[in-house]
């Protein structure tokens, strides 16, 4: 059975590592330090980085990780020339193996162009940094709000029971949007409770909880008359932008 370990990185990032019967993946390298010494307090190698974004808080540290522990690197072949150098480029849509299970490649545009997110469906686990977060997505820098609709929805369509493991813990920001969006949402008001008084990480959480929770999930439901989903998430995300709370 795969062992899940989240590693908290800089300020608010997340690192992941699973380990599966002798061989150990990372998902994203923000800091090597703290990656570095959980590695060794567990007596584990590490095989492969997997890269979800190009942006530098998420591979910083894939240098200084590599000198240290030999891993290869895999991230999507579509944006190497944004990403350290690859010892597999990837293709999103694709599937592969990885620790001797199988490995989806999700294209996830929206927050970056060359955004992917990874499905490991034998352990029930998914790498989505910036693209699906708790209680929120990331914000676009470089896609649209189609293209960010569409790959939540790619996302959604994932078993409910999946985990979901995203790349920063902003519990604070994007619980207090949601709730000032979906004030009657019991089941937000109970994550955020148990999140905020740290009774619970703000990541990982099941699909079936983010569809509960997470109001660009949501957006039907929150729809005003006369929007459709996408114009609903539109809307949201501007004023997930313009929100001060």
């Amino acid at each position: 059975m795969a062992e899940l370990l989240s590693i908290r990185c800089l300020t608010d990032n997340y690192a992941w590592l699973v380990h599966d019967r002798g061989c150990t993946l990372l998902v994203d390298a923000p800091e090597a330090a703290p990656i570095l010494a959980e590695l060794d307090r567990r007596g584990w190698g590490l095989d492969v980085i997997l890269l979800t974004h190009h942006h530098d808080d998420h591979i910083q540290a894939v240098a200084e990780i590599v000198a240290a522990t030999g891993a290869q690197v895999w991230g999507n072949g579509a944006d190497a020339a944004r990403l350290p150098p690859l010892d597999r480029a990837l293709e999103p849509g694709a599937d592969t193996e990885l620790c001797g299970q199988p490995l989806r490649v999700i294209d996830v545009p929206g927050h970056t162009v060359g955004h992917v997110a990874y499905h490991l469906p034998q352990a029930g686990l998914a790498f989505t940094a910036d693209s699906l977060m708790a209680m929120g997505c990331g914000r676009l820098f470089e896609g649209t709000p189609a293209q960010m609709w569409e790959s939540l929805s790619r996302l959604a369509a994932l078993p409910d029971d999946t985990l979901i493991c995203s790349g920063h813990d902003y519990a604070r920001g994007n619980g207090g949007f949601a709730l000032a969006v979906d004030s009657g949402n019991q089941a937000l008001k109970d994550r955020l409770v148990a999140t905020l008084s740290g009774q619970r990480p703000a990541a990982p959480a099941t699909l079936a909880e983010e569809k509960a929770t997470n109001p660009f999930l949501r957006a039907q439901a929150l729809a005003r008359p006369g929007e459709d989903a996408l114009a609903s998430f539109t809307r949201l995300r501007a004023e997930k932008d313009a929100f001060r709370g």
